[in-house]
């Protein structure tokens, strides 16, 4: 008989549990990365303004009318 399915089950078991005795307020203190600045709407309003801004000179540069 395959013994491997029951050491999975055990190992998953030891993780879950160690997860339970995890702090969550360890979590909290860690510090937020970049994708979480890019979430601001603020910074994502001026990013938008200053793309439209390239955007409309590289326009106006390709196209004179």
């Amino acid at each position: 008989m395959n013994d491997e399915p029951a050491e999975m089950t055990a190992e998953l078991t030891a993780d879950l549990s160690d997860l339970n005795d995890l702090d969550l307020s360890d979590l909290a203190k860690e510090p937020r990365g970049c994708l979480f600045a890019l979430s601001q709407p603020p910074l994502m309003l001026f990013l938008a303004f200053v793309a439209t801004l390239i955007l409309v000179t590289a326009v106006h540069d390709l196209y004179r009318w």
